[in-house]
């Protein structure tokens, strides 16, 4: 079996938010996006669980921890599964309102933007967190 097909490795647990806030600009919304430069890609904030954790509160710590925005969460998304580096990943996100904080750059994620949806899922690096977009606007519904 190759290294890519490893289906049988502990499954990565992770979890994250689609981050958004109210934007005086139509469609007057804006979601975030973070830039890791490691993989010199954009997507959700979102990281791996520590041992134990709670999904929805490792999805806020590592917001907090990429985008230095505090949020209150609201519905959960889909999961989103794929294969990291030969190994299982499942990934639970929630919604989730941004309230307080301020952006500062750092090894992980060194920008962030907040976009309109239709810009921010043009931006998303990989096609499996664009879902996440409509799943937000779903759950969110007319502005």
């Amino acid at each position: 079996m190759n290294r890519a097909e490893d289906t049988n490795a502990p499954t990565i647990r992770a979890a994250g938010c689609v981050l958004w806030r109210r934007s005086p600009r139509p469609p007057g919304l804006e979601l975030c996006l973070v830039h890791r430069p490691k993989y010199d890609d954009w997507s959700h904030p979102k990281g791996k669980l520590m041992p134990g954790e709670d999904p929805l509160a490792g999805a806020l710590r590592e917001v907090a921890e990429e985008t230095g925005y505090a949020a209150a969460p609201g519905a959960e998304l889909p999961t989103v599964r794929y294969l990291a580096d030969g190994r299982p990943k499942e990934v639970r996100y929630w919604a989730a309102a941004a309230t307080t904080g301020a952006f500062t750059p750092s090894d992980e994620v060194d920008r962030i933007l907040w976009l309109d949806p239709a810009a921010a899922g043009a931006r998303l690096t990989q096609p499996r967190d664009r879902s996440l977009v409509d799943a937000l606007l779903a759950t969110l519904g007319p502005a």
